[in-house]
């Protein structure tokens, strides 16, 4: 796709997409570190146009060190998509409070920390995902005098075992790491144990990751959380996010994968050390009725309130499956996640990444879209580059 640069005033110029990605690059706020200001990006729309601007900014590559926050199933699609891009140095900072299915029997019968999502994470950058992960995530059957072994996956087994020989989780990691042929870190938030906790709108509490969750489906307003006991950042872990170029937040389950890590004591501290820009990744659908009518300006406001810095950008869906796809999730009380009405120094990156029937953001899309937002924010400069430009093809 071939796009066009143009200067944006006072008056509120818009942006115009014919399809694919329509990036609105517009930003009045001064003084924002890693950001550029008053250009808007778009697809140009006529062939044949020749650009009229004598100068052009100039674009200066080098690696990009990126952490990406959150968990769950969205994170690890995140960083399969990033780890091919040969710029991209790429690290995820991984949720630890885990409270279902293998993991939470692991942490409650062996005292480990919960391994899931850090497993998943380090799967997904593996030097051979697919047969790493069919290995990893198979379950193990029920075997005679081993049956408390049954329903674990051979990975979360492994990285159990790994932290228990260690006596040190973040060693286990990279030892994982190393074993899998990684591309790219896997950081644990913190290796403290903690609950996930929520107050609803009626006033009542809960506590837990499935707990929490329950809790929406059936109708419950999320309209607090909190970590207890109050875990910290591992210092290691806060060195790390200080030294990233840019921040992505997203996909995942917003209350349980992507606002739990931002919660950790140390990480608004790091994270207002961090020069880079905040990128959040919107989801595709809402989560049960307790989220109805949730959108992707309130769970930026979730973020910067939790960080205590503005959110930069937002990356949000604009596809949508068959009606017949709307309908089976509507049935489970889930909608498409609109973009609301985002603050006015936010800026919305749009595209289509639900390219299927299953809500699943396409890997390659959203890839691309976020080295187009880091690519823009980060490596360009406004030095003069040519006198005149080609006519677009």
């Amino acid at each position: 796709m071939t796009f066009e640069q143009r200067a944006v005033g006072d008056d509120g110029t818009k942006p115009i997409a014919k399809d694919g990605l329509q990036i609105v690059h517009e930003s009045r706020r001064g003084g924002r570190r890693g950001s550029r200001h008053g250009h808007i990006v778009v697809p140009a729309l006529c062939p044949g146009a020749t650009a009229a601007a004598k100068y052009n900014s100039r674009m200066q590559l080098r690696d990009l060190n990126i952490g990406c926050f959150g968990g769950g199933t969205g994170l690890p699609s995140l960083l399969g998509g990033l780890k091919s891009n040969p710029w991209l140095r790429v690290n995820a900072v991984v949720t630890m409070f885990d409270s279902g299915g293998s993991s939470g029997q692991l942490r409650d019968e062996l005292g480990v920390l919960p391994p899931g999502d850090v497993l998943k994470c380090a799967l997904a950058l593996a030097r051979n995902e697919g047969e790493a992960r069919r290995v990893l995530l198979a379950r193990l059957p029920t075997l005679e005098q081993h049956d408390k072994l049954a329903g674990h996956t051979g990975g979360n087994l492994l990285l159990s075992m790994m932290e228990q020989y260690s006596g040190d989780f973040l060693a286990a990691v990279d030892g994982l790491r190393g074993l899998l042929g990684c591309r790219g870190r896997v950081w644990p938030v913190s290796v403290e144990s903690a609950s996930i906790c929520a107050e609803y709108g009626d006033g009542s509490q809960t506590r837990g990751e499935v707990e929490v969750d329950a809790g929406q489906q059936h109708g419950h307003q999320v309209r607090r959380l909190w970590l207890e006991p109050q875990p910290a950042i591992h210092p290691v872990v806060a060195q790390a996010i200080r030294d990233f170029d840019a921040v992505i937040i997203g996909p995942g389950s917003f209350f349980t994968s992507l606002m739990p890590p931002l919660l950790v004591r140390g990480v608004k501290e790091a994270l207002a050390e961090m020069r880079g820009p905040i990128i959040l990744i919107a989801n595709l659908l809402t989560e049960g009725r307790g989220m109805a009518g949730f959108t992707a300006a309130e769970a930026a406001r979730w973020v910067e309130h939790a960080i205590d810095r503005p959110v930069d950008v937002v990356i949000a869906n604009t596809g949508r499956p068959s009606a017949e796809g709307l309908m089976r999730y509507a049935a489970e009380h889930k909608a498409p996640l609109e973009l609301g009405d985002l603050d006015r120094e936010v800026v919305p990156v749009l595209g289509r990444f639900w390219c299927t029937e299953i809500a699943r953001h396409d890997r390659r899309r959203l890839s691309f879209a976020v080295w187009s937002v880091l690519s823009q924010r980060l490596l360009q400069s406004d030095a003069p580059l040519v006198d005149s430009l080609l006519p677009l093809p």
